[in-house]
């Protein structure tokens, strides 16, 4: 959903092009409206959208669907990131961009979501510490409670079970999880790592399971027996 009408009739003309259907909106409200009509298998998402912000659109669709949004914003702070991540958002590009960065990103996109159901190895639940993780069913849980997880989060989560004990730089964790080389932008992991500490930590700020290997990335302990 693009507000900018030469930008976002060639964007559509573009991936049509590459087999898509595409659906357009020119701002939030309408945007909504055709996402409840016709349910899309990914949402690009403008940041500076009229009436309702392309943040606030992403927040209420995170409330009602996993679809993965990828959003295009003109700001380069770190903090608008940060904050898109935060609200839902799986994935940003930061205008002016190249026609072939953002084909690939949706690429990738789609290809984690279609490849992400669940498997034979996730047909157990992992418990750490008073919490459930339902690898099955995508859910976390707190004394049979589900927690709020942002789906890219879980992925993350449930990649790491598969791997305890295995430290992982925020590079690799961006292929195998996001699905592609983000060019440097390793906070994307950093952010969903605070995330899941909050959720399974006694103590986020003093980690037992998600644990930080200095100048290395991360590592998933699960406990003993």
């Amino acid at each position: 959903m693009e507000d900018e009408p030469t930008l976002r009739e060639t964007l559509a003309y573009n991936l049509e092009q590459d087999g898509y259907r595409v659906i357009t909106a020119a701002d939030g409200r309408e945007a909504l409206e055709r996402l409840r009509a016709i349910p899309p298998d990914l949402l690009v998402l403008d940041l500076m959208l009229p009436e309702l912000s392309g943040m606030e659109v992403c927040r209420i669709v995170r409330q009602e669907s996993d679809v993965p949004i990828l959003m295009l914003t003109a700001r380069d702070s770190e903090i608008d990131k940060v904050v898109g991540l935060e609200v839902g958002a799986d994935d940003y590009v930061t205008k002016p961009f190249s026609l072939r960065e953002l084909q690939a990103r949706i690429r990738a996109l789609l290809r984690r979501s279609t490849s992400s159901g669940p498997t034979e190895s996730d047909s157990a639940s992992v418990q750490l510490g008073d919490v459930d993780v339902d690898l099955a069913g995508h859910q976390v849980l707190r004394d049979g409670v589900p927690l709020p997880i942002k789906p890219k989060a879980f992925e993350l989560l449930a990649f790491l079970l598969r791997h305890p004990g295995q430290v992982f730089s925020r590079e690799q964790l961006l292929q195998d999880v996001w699905g592609y080389d983000y060019a440097g932008e390793t906070r994307t992991v950093d952010v969903h790592v605070h995330a899941l500490r909050a959720l399974l930590e006694p103590d986020s700020s003093e980690p037992v399971y998600l644990q930080t290997v200095r100048g290395v990335g991360y590592v998933l302990r699960r406990p003993a027996g």
